[in-house]
């Protein structure tokens, strides 16, 4: 055992133990005691108000513009109270939104959950079918959108029967929609009283999964505080471990401040920096859209402390030419790499360039609440091709196909189960009883364990990761088969230098049909957010190869038509 892995351990005991901040307890979940974190709130309203006390606080600072905490717990509250009494939104109904990242997004989360309704973040990528499509999955009291995502919805009455309130919707907004200015101008001295317990609906969140649908989360007050708990449990230890870093950090005496680019509507939007941020009284800066160029002058202007980026991210921000190390070396005390699929020569540039610093990785999914494990500071600088230490709430194995427990060393998919885990997906009970077996959550990804780290190596879900966002071959190949000339079509990723892999597609025209590439991309455009269009589409004479089953082989594809090209 190396040192690293002994330190790690021992603080692991002492923060764990009873008395400790993160002392634990057992919690019966399904006829089963699962370890949980004593200490960590019961409820999202809980965990909420607790943040009250920062008070004049900087908290979010959108386009120059900076919101204090007690602004926002002010929208907050009045707009929890428009829910309730405006509106009629009872506890347990949901309120979706879709906007992009934006104070206000924090503010109608936050409004949401003290009036006792369930949030239900939207994909703001999506166009007008697939918005339409998630609100009719959760089906919500009430949509709050901002102007684009207005439009994209085709404007006032869209969806049918619910309310729809409008961000920036000026002094006369179209019939039928209220204005968010209206409803939350009025002062309240808290939110309204309600009454929800640990296990009470209160998130959902979509995933995208590997099915043409994608599904909503469904997470418990309970998963979600102890999901908050784990990433201050994570942030104690690393901190524990990387003494030196730490002193070099305090000594510059910048207050915590994170560049947040990753949507708010992901886990590690949602989670590891809005909510995270808000219960430690830490400043966020939000970026409009993602440019690496304007990152780096944010950066420098805000004083930015932390940046969390999906693995494209990280790589265009450390390999754009406006990158100067030494300059960022002075501001910035650690970059998240945002899970697998960044290339390993980027992780080593950094921690060779960067020095010391509290740079790391995690490994998680929506239906964790993004826990499963984490490392960062001196202990991902030592084990850089790890995804973390397994977290004290979480047990995890690695199973083979026949569900039989593989042995350290020995690949096989990783299996989860833990207080943080998801209780369903919403209204699919297929889908929930598919992934969840005795407790036990089949994650779809492949890894192994040596000497107490989880290593993620490869993902079964045929799920494309482009920048971070994950893109169903199904959905694609649906939308293709749409096109009238179109008979087959199979989508697959291929390696891309930017986005770690992109989308590509075969597809089989019928008889007497000839669409062009860039026709088909066009068509694909019109029906699907922009980031799942194909790159590259082959258009081809030959039926597609498929196995005695009849499913399409796409590895002969692959080799077919993109390797080497």
């Amino acid at each position: 055992m190396d040192e690293i892995t002994r330190t790690l351990n021992d603080l692991r005991a002492k923060l764990t133990a009873p008395g400790a901040p993160f002392e634990l307890t057992e919690i019966g979940i399904g006829g089963e005691k699962l370890p949980a974190y004593r200490h960590a709130k019961a409820t999202l309203p809980e965990l909420i108000d607790g943040a009250r006390s920062f008070g004049d606080a900087p908290f979010i600072v959108y386009e120059g513009e900076t919101w204090s905490y007690a602004r926002v717990f002010a929208e907050a509250d009045a707009l929890a109270w428009a829910l309730r009494d405006k509106l009629g939104v009872r506890p347990g109904e949901r309120v979706a939104i879709a906007m992009r990242n934006r104070p206000e997004w924090a503010v109608a989360f936050l409004g949401a959950a003290l009036a006792g309704a369930v949030p239900a973040p939207l994909n703001s990528f999506g166009l007008g079918d697939e918005l339409r499509g998630a609100c009719a999955t959760v089906d919500p009291r009430v949509l709050i959108v901002d102007p684009e995502r207005f439009e994209r919805l085709g404007g006032a009455g869209t969806p049918p029967g619910v309310e729809l309130v409008l961000c920036d919707a000026g002094p006369a907004p179209p019939g039928g929609v209220h204005a968010w200015a209206a409803l939350t101008r009025d002062a309240h001295p808290g939110p309204p009283p309600v009454q929800v317990d640990p296990d009470d609906p209160a998130l959902l969140m979509f995933t995208s999964g590997a099915s043409a649908r994608p599904k909503a989360v469904l997470t418990t007050h309970r998963a979600l505080c102890q999901a908050i708990m784990n990433i201050n449990y994570i942030g104690a230890i690393s901190a524990m471990s990387s003494p030196a870093v730490i002193e070099s950090v305090m000594r510059r005496g910048l207050p915590p401040t994170t560049l947040t680019v990753v949507p708010l509507f992901h886990v590690s939007g949602l989670h590891a920096q809005l909510l995270s941020s808000m219960v430690n009284g830490r400043r966020l800066v939000f970026m409009r859209r993602w440019d690496p160029a304007e990152a780096i002058g944010m950066i420098a202007k805000y004083r930015v402390t932390q940046f969390n980026g999906a693995p494209t991210m990280v790589m265009q921000l450390v390999e754009h030419r406006d990158f100067d190390f030494d300059a960022m070396r002075s501001l910035l005390s650690g970059i998240g790499f945002g899970g697998a699929g960044l290339p390993q020569r980027v992780i080593g540039e950094v921690l060779d360039r960067f020095g010391p610093s509290m740079s790391g990785v995690g490994f998680g999914m929506t239906e964790t609440s993004g826990v499963t494990s984490a490392i960062s500071g001196e202990g991902f600088r030592v084990r850089p091709t790890c995804s973390g230490t397994i977290s004290p709430i979480i047990r995890l194995r690695i199973v083979d196909p026949d569900g039989q427990v593989l042995p350290d060393g020995e690949a096989g998919e990783i299996e989860v189960r833990g207080v943080s885990l998801m209780r369903e997906y919403w209204g699919d009970p297929a889908a929930t009883a598919a992934v969840l077996h005795d407790g036990w959550l089949r994650t779809g990804d492949v890894g192994y364990l040596e000497d107490g780290y989880l290593y993620v190596v490869d993902r079964i879900k045929n799920v494309i990761n482009r920048a971070g966002e994950k893109i169903a071959a199904a959905e694609v190949e649906s939308c293709l088969l749409q096109h009238a000339g179109l008979v087959e079509a199979a989508v697959l990723s291929i390696p891309d230098d930017v986005h770690g892999e992109a989308v590509a597609a075969v597809v089989v025209p019928g008889e007497g049909a000839m669409p062009t590439e860039a026709q088909l991309r066009a068509f694909v455009a019109e029906r699907l957010a922009a980031y799942k269009v194909p790159s590259r589409i082959v258009v081809s004479r030959e039926p597609l190869p498929k196995n005695p089953a009849g499913k399409v082989l796409k590895s002969e594809l692959r080799r077919a038509h993109f390797d080497g090209r």
